[in-house]
């Protein structure tokens, strides 16, 4: 078993770079089912989740081929319009793949996403906006059959929250649909942004008000075309959290402040100066040690990122003062919270509250990961703990952080893997 051994106490100074986002290359990947040719997804991350979007769109009979950081997509012919339970179970951003099946073949079968357990995330918003493009779903024993009679047609839809799952789904769908459709409270992520970019480029009429509200005007085809992933605003928001918790003044270059601005107040808030000298480099300065961060409240984007909630967490277990987080997205973000009170940590959660009371210093323990976002906390608390700590169940840090050892030890971290 593959385990991450790390000695804290050791400052972080240096440069990192930032890769491309996983959140934004998995709905891109699932967009070049739509193209009737080659796509190239350039920036494109190592991660175990983009293996599994890479082996989805095989299955499904697309040729596909990565050069270092090109994956390469020829959905000239695909073949299929299922997805078998194995690959679904892969991750739960799997189910991204169900409106652009529906657009491309009229139909789709597949079962439950799987992944990081993170509590309910219902696919009831997916379905039921599909449902008002002309999509007929059954949903049978864990699994969904979906069936386009004649011709998906665009509608007005609204969505109940705006879920950037359903958002994708929607835009996959709607894209080559007949008429224009109009889509209230979508997600406004970034990655949401990168997608329209993506589909536009490819011929896709797509505009959007940047308050909520997106119009797609159906188009006959889409064509390939050459498209950069943007830069991962949670693996920056990480990193600083590991230079914040470590007194360490680091610099993240290829990356897009704009998209990491909710961050900045709170290491603010903490005693952290940040600076952004160039429009794609975030420079942070960290005291010795921080101070508390005061509320902390998990919102859809503009708001505070739900996946970035918990490297800041960990950062606030050595803070001076009590740090309160609210989780307003997921019912069971803070499964994590019982490893770092095996580092010492002093913890209280009530439902979606976790209320940290900071302590002078952590002690190293042998930890496991959770879930993805958890398994990035275990690591921002090893960096300041005194001592060793090993963390394990490293296949949920894998679906998300390109390089993760490497990275670190660039800028002084004593971590490897072995």
């Amino acid at each position: 078993m593959e385990a991450l051994t790390v000695r804290g106490g050791y400052r972080l100074e240096g440069e990192i770079p930032i890769h491309g986002a996983k959140n934004s290359a998995l709905p891109l990947l699932a967009a070049t089912l739509l193209v009737e040719g080659c796509s190239e997804i350039h920036n494109c991350p190592h991660l175990s989740d983009v293996d599994a979007s890479m082996a989805i769109l095989r299955h499904l009979g697309c040729g596909v081929t990565r050069q270092d950081t090109t994956v390469t997509v020829d959905a000239t012919a695909p073949s299929r319009a299922q997805i078998p339970d194995n690959l679904m179970r892969e991750m739960r951003s799997s189910i991204v793949f169900l409106g652009a099946i529906v657009a491309r073949f009229g139909q789709a079968t597949l079962t439950y996403p799987g992944g990081c357990e993170l509590g309910p995330r219902p696919i009831d918003l997916h379905l039921s906006a599909l449902r008002r493009l002309g999509v007929t779903v059954e949903e049978c024993h864990g699994t969904i059959r979906c069936r386009v009679e004649k011709e998906l047609r665009g509608a007005e839809i609204t969505l109940g929250f705006p879920s950037v799952g359903a958002t994708e789904n929607v835009l996959l769908a709607a894209c080559t649909a007949m008429g224009t459709t109009v889509l209230r409270n979508a997600a406004r992520e970034p990655e949401i942004q990168d997608l329209c970019r993506f589909l536009n480029h490819c011929g896709a009429h797509i505009s959007d008000d940047g308050c909520g509200t997106l119009v797609i005007e159906g188009v006959p085809r889409l064509q390939g075309v050459a498209h950069a992933v943007m830069p991962d605003r949670i693996e920056a928001a990480t990193y600083l959290a590991a230079a914040a918790v470590t007194g360490g003044k680091i610099a993240l270059t290829s990356c897009a402040p704009e998209t990491v601005s909710s961050v900045f107040p709170l290491l603010e808030q903490a005693g952290c100066v940040i600076t952004r000298p160039q429009p794609n480099r975030i420079h942070m300065l960290a005291p010795s040690r921080l101070r508390k961060m005061g509320t902390v409240r998990t919102m859809p984007y503009p708001g505070f990122p739900t996946d970035a909630a918990a490297p800041l967490l960990a950062a606030a277990c050595v803070a001076e003062g009590t740090t309160v987080f609210v989780e307003n997205i997921f019912e069971n973000r803070y499964r994590y919270v019982d490893e770092l009170a095996r580092m010492g940590a002093r913890i209280q959660v009530d439902g979606r509250v976790a209320v940290v009371e900071g302590v002078p210093r952590l002690q190293g323990a042998s930890v496991a990961c959770t879930d993805l976002r958890g398994g990035a906390a275990l690591v921002v608390a090893a960096l300041a703990a005194g001592g060793e700590t090993t963390v394990t169940a490293l296949h949920h840090l894998d679906r998300g952080y390109d390089d993760l050892v490497g990275c670190l030890q660039g800028v002084g971290a004593r971590i490897r893997r072995q």
